[in-house]
């Protein structure tokens, strides 16, 4: 098959594009920088250069292909990213229609099927409800869960403060994931034909905030590590002294105020994976502690 990967050699799509290349498709990766190319050609792929900005650079890229792999890069120099989402989600929509793509693999977010409360992962909702307009399209919508390096930004705070704290966390059961495991169920659903529009989750482990301090301290040598919930005017508070713009914030108190509800995962709840993942949080925290 020809591929397309969106993603550039980012957390998830480098290895995708590494397994699928190795599978024996033709892949073609989308960077938006040159100096990507020459690691792009070094796993068997070919690189195309341009922005997901570009609608025509998408259409002749899609062009001819068997199936497109999507995903939004995230952008957090904007106080309010959903709008950045929606245009790139747009454009997607109209390069995808154009070039006559008939198999469509979305990267999405858990709880994308919300349409409030959820902070930035509003922009992923809206993405797939884009996307579901196109006609005679087979799309599956993945939602991954709690990324495992999302873990990194508590490094600070542990070595600071000597705990990790956050509105949600302590008792609060967390669906984690690793982006090896992402990778590896869009390699495997993107060659599995479908009809219509679908939903797969993807999650890797699945751990009490407390449970998680515990894996990550006797990995970092802190082996009384606690992780402790603080009320969202707490966080937003600690966010906007560390830099993080007054919007931006309170999107991410909203988003993390529904893992502690666990109203991000409701949806989840009911639709599970038949299969966790293969990396656990405990192969994750060697990595952690190699960070750390």
């Amino acid at each position: 098959m020809k591929i397309i990967v969106t993603g550039s050699l980012g957390n998830i799509s480098q290895p995708l594009a590494k397994e699928l290349v190795e599978e024996g498709h033709a892949v073609t990766v989308i960077s938006s920088k040159p100096e990507k190319q020459k690691d792009i050609e070094a796993l068997g792929a070919t690189a195309a250069i341009g922005s997901l900005e570009d609608v025509d650079f998408l259409v002749a890229t899609f062009t001819g292909a068997d199936a497109v792999y999507t995903m939004v890069p995230p952008n957090f120099t904007v106080p309010d990213s959903r709008p950045h989402y929606q245009r790139i989600g747009s454009n997607y929509a109209q390069a995808i229609g154009q070039a006559g793509i008939k198999r469509v693999v979305n990267l999405s977010s858990y709880g994308a099927d919300l349409d409030k409360g959820t902070g930035p992962i509003l922009g992923a909702h809206d993405v797939e409800g884009i996307l579901d307009k196109l006609s005679d399209v087979a799309i599956t919508h993945l939602r991954p869960t709690y990324f495992y390096y999302n873990l990194y930004s508590f490094v600070d705070m542990i070595k600071g403060a000597g705990f990790m704290a956050a509105n949600y966390g302590g008792e609060d059961k967390i669906v984690m994931v690793s982006p090896i495991d992402i990778a590896t169920v869009i390699a495997e659903e993107i060659v599995t034909p479908t009809i219509g529009e679908k939903v797969r989750y993807i999650a890797s482990d699945e751990l009490t905030g407390n449970e998680i301090a515990s894996i990550l301290g006797d990995a970092i040598g802190k082996p009384a590590l606690k992780w402790e919930v603080i009320t969202s005017e707490q966080m937003k508070s600690g966010l906007e002294a560390n830099g993080v713009p007054t919007q931006l914030a309170a999107n991410l108190v909203e988003m993390f105020d529904s893992v502690h509800s666990g109203a991000l995962r409701e949806d989840y709840d009911r639709h599970k994976p038949i299969a966790m993942g293969n990396v656990k949080l405990a192969d994750f925290a060697t990595e952690f502690a190699a960070a750390f």
